[in-house]
């Protein structure tokens, strides 16, 4: 506990001999008697430390105003005087209040008298304030009778009877008893009460015990939203937009989230501190289900909607705990071909133009982690290149008053330089060029700067052209932000300190000697950390149901791992209890998202799944068992739109029968979630479900979310709650210990159906180099085409007989995997012809945003 006070007291030295022997920490914060009222609310951000249970203000009257009173916290108000207390008091509720300690130990005092109090009168001399009211009303509550007079009062003689007054002393309190001859029988000089020492102690004692009570795991109490869907459906804005979503306190309340853990950014959406990670560690993880999907066509086959519209089933109708984790949309897509990733119809997250917009500026962090790391590539290759070592060495380790001081991250490199020296003027002149000059090779920078922009004309760029950078030109290009490494990293680490350590690993070039040069070699590690520290935590929102989601990362799929991060499920898995489910989305088909959800995001987390969902279409059922081609922005061919069950049942035999066995090689239930679309018929549908499971579904349903909600998907929901119920014999595909040749070998004949992999000369150099430097035992993460089992693009269904290229392998050092690329993957989407940002405009009068989708 705390102690704010003016001057030392007795109640003080009370406290800080007995608070040691019961254990409590006690700390006396002594003020000038002149303090301002902004200085007792400085300090006063004490109550802001969680290792703070109780807060005492031991100050004159004066001091106690409404402003310093309730800036206090009313749970840590041991005074029990601040407005809200004292409300609780008055009311009678003591379940989460406290009683003014001196009130509490006259209480005490009366109840322990030796006559009986029952009917008697207590007459309260010198005080009208806070203290008491609550000694009123706690009398009153006994049964007494309270009667209140002033010290100088005329009626105080005839009050008392001219009663005979003994003093005397119980339990460090001075009272006074009246003679029995007045129907008063006991009063009390309020104004020369000492605080009751072991009141406050109660106090503490008892805000210790309600903030344990707190820390333990609370059952949900959620309440949903209605839906009234509407029939032909409305636009994704105009659905959002008619639903008002709870404030994102009160759906934190509902499961269970202490205020504390939460950062609102506006009213609708907030951050979630990772600190619940600590206070639910002994709590069980519920049942894990990830939504993939078979191989999309260009238009998308909406896991996204699949995986909302289930936890809105599970959540809102089946009323089981679920949540939904998705990853955060690019502005990429956004504005360019696909639109937003909220969802669709009456399976959405809201309010959708927050998701789809800025949301909480995570890949906004990014993008500025990213650029200042390429900013100090180029920086330090122009200063190796104008300077001299003992130049360098002096601005490096500059002289501040005369001394030279590594900095801790400087140490930390002449550590891995097997320098082990601390102190700056005993290195040797050749210590002294190891340590400044990172010498690296421009031609093997692999590090690019990147914008969450679709901008073809990036893609290769010169930079250094002007005079001032001295000649250091070269070649370089742009990303998209989602595509950067430090969006894969914030994906997978599991804490701030592992964020900190994979960020100050990644590789960012080699140096002429061949050698590789880290985030932590350019000094700049600490920095991405603290422009990160935000960026970590998950963003809490709500579907349209009002069921919690949390949006979080979103690496690419095809050249990353493509799924939402490990820290949002592992928080979801704890908040949702043993009997709720998290819903999780891996990105594109189930050959390039689940199997990297499987052998990547499962290692780094050791989280296990019970069962996967497979989204599929007849559209694309349709495309891969033999119809036409489907293009984003042009109309679909009749063949999608009329009854073709030949093409479903080849679709079928095809695509979705590999999928399933992929899911089978990891040892995890599948369940078919068929995405009705308004074309579908039902003999299509039926057909569908009838040949999904012939080919080893443990089931398969029709889903209406986008019509109806999470009504439309309540066949799903109960189908994964029966499937999660069977045991899981999950498995990786691989040992992460196998050669980095023999793991990309595996993963194409077993996951794409290839007959075996060739190597360009570059990607065996490649593979020798990372085996090397000891990065063989990493993942594998294969940069590939979504739209085709194979590396070839048109070519659907099942592909075989084919042998998988390899032309380049790189590696993300700090992300933790090595990446094959499977021919040319383009990491910096192009523009169509007519993008989506056409369509999307705002009304300046009342800031509504139109044609977002």
């Amino acid at each position: 506990m705390r102690i704010l006070s003016i001057l030392p007291f007795q109640t003080v030295n009370t406290l800080t001999s007995v608070c040691p022997q019961i254990g409590l920490n006690i700390t006396q914060i002594c003020l000038a008697k002149e303090c301002s009222e902004d200085e007792v609310k400085e300090l006063l951000k004490l109550n802001e430390d969680p290792r703070v249970h109780g807060v005492y203000l031991h100050l004159p009257p004066a001091s106690l105003t409404s402003r310093v009173l309730n800036t206090l916290k009313p749970e840590k108000d041991v005074n029990g005087i601040s407005d809200l207390n004292m409300g609780r008091l008055v009311r009678g509720d003591l379940s989460k209040g406290f009683v003014p300690p001196v009130a509490s130990a006259v209480l005490d005092l009366l109840e322990n008298h030796d006559a009986p109090l029952g009917g008697k009168s207590v007459l309260l001399v010198g005080e009208d304030g806070p203290l008491g009211v609550a000694l009123q009303c706690l009398i009153e509550r006994s049964g007494m009778v309270a009667l209140k007079s002033q010290w100088r009062s005329k009626s105080l003689q005839t009050q008392v009877n001219e009663p005979t007054i003994e003093m005397s002393s119980k339990s460090g309190f001075r009272y006074l008893t009246a003679a029995y001859r007045s129907q008063v029988h006991l009063f009390v000089f309020v104004s020369v009460l000492a605080p009751f020492a072991y009141s406050i102690l109660a106090n503490v004692v008892r805000s210790g015990r309600r903030w344990l009570q707190e820390q333990q795991y609370r059952p949900w109490q959620l309440r949903s939203l209605k839906l009234q869907p509407l029939t032909p459906v409305p636009s994704d804005i105009e659905i959002s937009r008619a639903q008002t979503p709870k404030p994102v306190d009160q759906l934190a309340e509902e499961i269970g989230l202490l205020p504390e853990e939460l950062e609102a950014y506006g009213r609708s959406k907030a951050k979630v501190r990772l600190s619940l990670l600590d206070r639910l560690h002994a709590q069980p993880d519920g049942k894990y289900v990830l939504v993939a999907g078979i191989t999309p066509t260009p238009l998308g086959e909406g896991k996204s909607t699949v995986t909302i519209g289930l936890v809105q089933a599970l959540s809102a109708h089946l009323k089981l705990n679920s949540f939904a984790c998705l990853r955060q949309p690019s502005q990429g897509p956004t504005f360019g071909v696909k639109g937003g990733a909220a969802g669709g119809g009456y399976a959405q997250v809201i309010p959708m133009e927050e998701f789809n917009l800025h949301l909480t500026g995570d890949i906004h962090a990014i993008t500025a982690a990213n650029n200042l790391v390429a900013a100090a590539i180029d920086a330090r290759m122009l200063h190796e290149a104008t300077q001299s070592d003992k130049a360098l060495f002096s601005r490096l380790v500059p002289s501040v008053n005369g001394v030279r001081r590594f900095s801790p991250i400087q140490i930390s490199r002449l550590n891995r330089l097997g320098i082990n020296k601390t102190d700056p003027a005993s290195l040797t002149p050749e210590e002294i060029s190891t340590f400044v000059r990172l010498d690296l090779d421009p031609s093997k920078i692999t590090w690019q700067r990147v914008l969450d922009t679709n901008d073809r004309f990036l893609r290769k760029i010169t930079v250094g052209q002007a005079s001032t950078e001295k000649g250091q030109i070269r070649e370089t290009g742009f990303d998209i932000a989602v595509a950067s490494e430090i969006m894969a990293i914030l994906a997978l680490a599991d804490s701030l300190e592992d964020m900190k350590n994979r960020l100050a690993r990644m590789v960012v070039g080699t140096s002429r000697s061949g050698e590789p040069v880290t985030a932590e070699d350019l000094g700049v590690s600490g920095a991405l950390a603290v422009l990160m520290k935000d960026a970590i935590k998950p963003t809490l929102m709500q579907t349209l149901e009002g069921t919690p989601v949390f949006v979080h990362a979103g690496p690419f799929a095809n050249i990353a791992h493509g799924n939402s991060s490990v820290l949002a499920d592992k928080l979801a898995l704890k908040l949702v209890g043993r009997d709720g489910f998290v819903v999780t989305e891996a990105g594109f088909g189930a050959d390039i998202g689940m199997e990297k959800f499987f052998n990547i995001k499962c290692r780094a987390s050791g989280l296990r799944p019970n069962v996967v969902v497979l989204v599929a279409t007849v559209r694309a059922l349709k495309m891969h068992g033999g119809g036409p081609n489907v293009s984003a922005g042009a109309p679909l061919p009749r063949e999608y739109i009329d009854e073709n069950l030949s093409l479903v049942a080849g679709g079928c035999h095809s695509n979705l029968r590999k999928q399933i066995q992929i899911a089978h090689l990891f040892g995890v239930p599948v369940v078919v979630a068929l995405n009705v679309f308004r074309t579908d018929t039902q003999a299509e549908i039926d057909l569908v479900c009838q040949l999904a499971k012939e080919c080893g579904a443990s089931d398969a349903v029709p889903c209406h979310h986008w019509a109806q909600g999470g009504r439309g998907s309540l066949e799903l929901a109960q189908a994964v709650n029966e499937a999660a119920s069977r045991p899981s014999n999950f498995q990786f595909l691989y040992n992460k210990e196998m050669p980095i040749v023999e793991k990309i070998r595996t993963i194409a004949k077993k996951v794409y159906g290839a007959d075996d992999i060739k190597l360009s000369p570059e990607a065996e150099a490649k593979i020798d180099y990372y085996s090397q430097q000891g990065y063989g035992s990493l993942p594998i993460c294969m940069a590939k085409t979504h739209l085709s089992l194979s590396h070839m693009p048109d070519k659907k269904g099942a592909p075989t007989g084919f042998v998988l290229p390899i032309r380049d392998v790189r590696a993300s050092i700090g992300a933790g995997f090595v990446y094959p690329l499977v021919g040319t993957m383009s990491t910096m989407p192009g523009l169509p012809t007519r993008p989506c940002f056409y369509d999307i405009d705002l009304d300046p009068v009342t800031e509504e945003i139109t044609g977002l989708f």
